[in-house]
């Protein structure tokens, strides 16, 4: 059989375990049977074609799978930290980035066009909030916000409040991702109308040291989250070679690898707020290490970590293709 007969007779099969590798054990082994018979074939008539190497990473690639498949839970788990999540978030980087600018530059407007109207900041923010806050800053205390309630119930009642939030715009993704859009446009305006009521009274710099003990990682995991939900509605819109149904299935998968790593996420930072910040009045210097840390962390985990662990990847997989 010629090389070209060969490649054309199996390419869909090899193209599917490609874009769509199966989760199920069985099918995962039966996949990897057919490649070795391909692989086998092809170092017999073609040893030095390309269509060899590119049978023979498949067949590396499902191997791996097979094998990591049978490690102990914690392995797995240590895996999908180190490993699964960083590689999907670094593969919706460019999602990602959008959903940021889009919130950043709806806090911008937000800010600036509180600061021309004070009826926008109560329409986004509500007449009580304003009210109350604004009597804490004439109190001398301007974040009293954060020191009512119980911290124990407080915690629970945030983070439970988080994710849900962080389920809503990731299933609101389905309707082409429109929704979440609006909705994340929403919290950017709300966040903006939110520092704006700080720095017109002179507390600018305090709204990000102590806002920003918990906002750090709480705002992070939101636009991700938001950004889980447009990759939901992108993919149906751009299924790009496979079909569109393929395409969702894919996309959804990937969402929910997002937002289960983000919910220790909004654990941490719901537990910040209801503990931690409470206490820049007292222990100042804490809650400006928190802020400094979760943004190190945020910097490191979210961007940087996962570019330096796909370029590694794409070379370790260009050495392989040698």
């Amino acid at each position: 059989m010629r090389e070209a007969l060969f490649i054309k007779k199996n390419k869909d099969r090899w193209l599917r375990n490609q874009e769509q590798p199966s989760a199920d054990a069985d099918e995962m082994a039966r996949d990897f049977i057919q490649l070795v018979d391909d692989l086998a074939y092809a170092k017999t008539f073609y040893p030095s074609g390309k269509v060899t190497r590119y049978i023979n990473t498949q067949a590396s690639r499902i191997y791996l799978n097979i094998y990591k498949n049978k490690k102990e839970e914690s392995n797995r788990l240590v895996s999908y930290w180190k490993y699964d999540l960083p590689l999907t978030i670094r593969k919706h980087q460019m999602t990602i980035l959008f959903c940021f600018i889009l919130f950043t530059t709806c806090w911008i407007i937000g800010f600036y066009l509180s600061k021309r109207d004070e009826s926008i900041m109560r329409d986004l923010l509500g007449d009580s909030y304003v009210d109350g806050t604004v009597e804490n800053i004439n109190k001398g205390n301007p974040f009293g916000v954060y020191e009512g309630g119980n911290p124990f119930l407080s915690w629970l009642w945030i983070m439970v409040n988080n994710i849900l939030v962080s389920l809503r715009y990731f299933a609101l993704g389905i309707f082409l991702g429109l929704p979440t859009i609006n909705d994340l446009s929403h919290e950017g305006l709300r966040i903006g109308a939110f520092d704006q009521m700080f720095a017109g009274k002179g507390f600018g710099l305090q709204f990000f040291l102590v806002v920003f003990v918990h906002g750090t990682l709480e705002l992070t995991a939101i636009i991700i989250a938001a950004a889980a939900g447009v990759v939901l509605g992108k993919s149906f819109l751009f299924p790009g070679t496979i079909k569109r149904i393929d395409a969702l299935k894919n996309a959804a998968k990937d969402g929910v690898k997002i937002i289960i790593g983000l919910l220790p996420v909004f654990a941490l930072a719901a537990f910040f707020e209801g503990f931690i910040t409470r206490l820049y009045n007292d222990i100042s210097i804490l809650t400006t290490i928190i802020v400094s840390l979760s943004v190190l962390f945020v910097i490191w985990y979210f961007v940087i970590y996962p570019i330096r662990l796909g370029r590694r990847m794409v070379t370790r997989q260009g050495e392989e293709d040698l």
